[in-house]
């Protein structure tokens, strides 16, 4: 045999198919597996589906919710003035619809908050990353920034009241140290 010269049991191309039209089974495997992925079905679930199982359950909760609370301030086993109830809330903010003053009071809390927040970015991101580059900083604040870390933001409100008074900064500080 010359060095050009190929044997193999392999047949050409033409003849894997066999007579005409016929295809071997595994060939014919293959192809309806690919079609099969090319012809991907997705199901839509239902909307009655989606509502009964994702929209339904948070619903029933938060309105449990608001009736247990409402049932617990007629009940009188809090003060009104203390809590009060779902219904006079919602009064209290139909009425400050109506009166065109709710957006303004909505607007001062939102305002608020991502002031605080803003001055928590950036104060905190520097103070972080100082923290994290060099190991004096670490080694003297770390263990205060993480014991405040825990502490929950609720907890601020009592000393900034005391310490501050009842005004803006004592909210801003209250949201600051809570980011």
């Amino acid at each position: 045999m010359a060095s050009t010269d190929i044997t193999s049991d392999r047949k050409r191309p033409d003849e894997a198919a066999g007579p005409v039209g016929k295809k071997p089974d595994d060939l014919a495997g293959l192809e309806a597996g690919l079609d099969a992925l090319d012809a991907v079905q997705i199901r839509r679930t239902p909307v009655r589906e989606v509502l009964l199982q994702k929209v339904l359950p948070p619903v029933v909760a938060v309105a449990l919710v608001l009736v247990v609370w409402e049932l617990l301030v007629r009940a009188q086993v809090t003060e009104v003035y203390k809590l009060p109830p779902p219904s006079a809330v919602w009064d209290s903010a139909k009425n400050m619809w109506l009166a065109g003053t709710l957006l303004e009071v909505v607007w001062t809390s939102v305002s608020r908050g991502l002031f605080g927040f803003l001055l928590a970015v950036a104060i905190g991101t520097p103070l972080g990353l100082l923290v994290a580059r060099v190991k004096l900083v670490r080694a003297a604040i770390g263990p205060i920034l993480s014991g405040l870390q825990s502490l929950p933001s609720v907890a601020w409100v009592a000393p900034a009241v005391i310490w501050l008074g009842l005004n803006d900064q004592m909210m801003f500080a209250v949201i600051l140290l809570g980011a």
